[in-house]
């Protein structure tokens, strides 16, 4: 989920932990829980500063490691070494299960996303995305925002949010069978279909398509369970030429190919270099295809520039190259 929803999660789970009477009955306790459950609920993302690295670097690693099981157990520790010896009186059993309940649940709602988490680790490297809930719900958040005003408003918060999160299990339940729907009517277009990515979007009834057979690629979407096709593409093997090869040695494409599962490529030949770039098929918007890897190689094959991410024109991929083409 965004940072904003993990704050909002952290309020609510603090005061969810008012219903623990050990919490209740301190005051040293319960504001100390709070301040847990909220540092809890957004540490496991402390990898986004690897941004301000690369995106190459933060592409393969987000969601990775912070997001393993051996993380799930050390950051409670991290947290409460941190704030109890501000709240001496707090009961250290209680701060710390709340806290590991904060940082769980973190992992837990992400693997609902697209992206999923690598949250088998070290037992396995695959990525968990069941493609649920989009990383920035509306409905969840404004959820979360109700019940925290509901709280400012006098209520008692444990029985408030325990209230909030029956209603937020029956919300992803109906998200759940909602996806399996679109399933459904997906493999009645594409019966030959030997894998189907369908990914959530901020609209509840609006999700996004990236299907195959053994010949194409299909890019779709579904509004209210009606499915629809948009582009089709021949399914042509990535080739291994020298051109390909050496740009696959670039970081920038190697992250790509590590993160996307379903994506298109082209190879482009200039007067004084080489382009390849890589499409991933899954984000379609407005016709276009925003999330792509491009490395340029000078006629030995040598790396000149290079960019993975998002980029929403190509005039803004030429500035991020910093090179134009001959």
């Amino acid at each position: 989920m965004d940072t904003g929803t993990h704050v909002v999660m952290g309020i609510a789970l603090g005061g969810l932990a008012t219903l623990d009477p050990v919490v209740a009955g301190s005051h040293a306790t319960a504001v100390s829980v709070l301040i847990g459950t909220i540092a809890g609920s957004q540490i496991p993302d402390i990898d986004t500063v690897l941004k301000l690295r690369n995106n190459a670097i933060y592409i393969r690693n987000h969601r990775g490691v912070t997001h393993s099981i051996p993380a799930v157990i050390l950051w409670p520790l991290l947290i409460i070494a941190v704030i109890y010896p501000f709240f001496l009186g707090a009961n250290l059993l209680h701060l710390w299960a709340w806290t590991f309940a904060a940082v769980f649940i973190h992992v837990f709602v992400d693997i609902f996303n697209a992206y999923g988490t690598q949250a088998l680790r070290p037992f396995s490297s695959k990525w968990v995305a069941l493609g649920v809930i989009n990383t920035f719900d509306p409905i969840i958040f404004t959820i979360h925002i109700i019940g925290i005003f509901i709280w400012m408003l006098g209520a008692k918060p444990g029985v408030t949010f325990l209230v909030m999160y029956a209603v937020i299990i029956l919300y992803y339940v109906r998200r759940y069978l909602a996806k399996n729907s679109v399933l459904k009517e997906v493999k009645k277009l594409i019966p030959d279909a030997t894998e189907v990515i369908i990914a959530p979007t901020m609209r509840f009834h609006q999700w996004r398509i990236a299907a195959m057979n053994k010949e194409q690629f299909f890019v779709g979407k579904s509004v209210n369970n009606q499915v629809e096709i948009l582009d089709r593409f021949i399914r042509i093997p990535v080739p291994k030429t020298p051109v390909i090869e050496a740009a696959k040695k670039d970081n920038n494409l190697s992250a790509f190919l590590s993160f996307s599962p379903v994506y298109r490529w082209e190879v482009d030949e200039y007067t004084d270099f080489y382009e390849v770039r890589f499409i991933d098929l899954r984000y379609r918007s407005n016709g276009h295809y925003p999330f792509v890897a491009v490395v340029q190689l000078d006629r030995d094959l040598q790396p000149i520039s290079s960019y993975t991410g998002w980029v929403f024109s190509e005039k803004k991929l030429r500035k991020k190259l910093s090179i134009i083409p001959s």
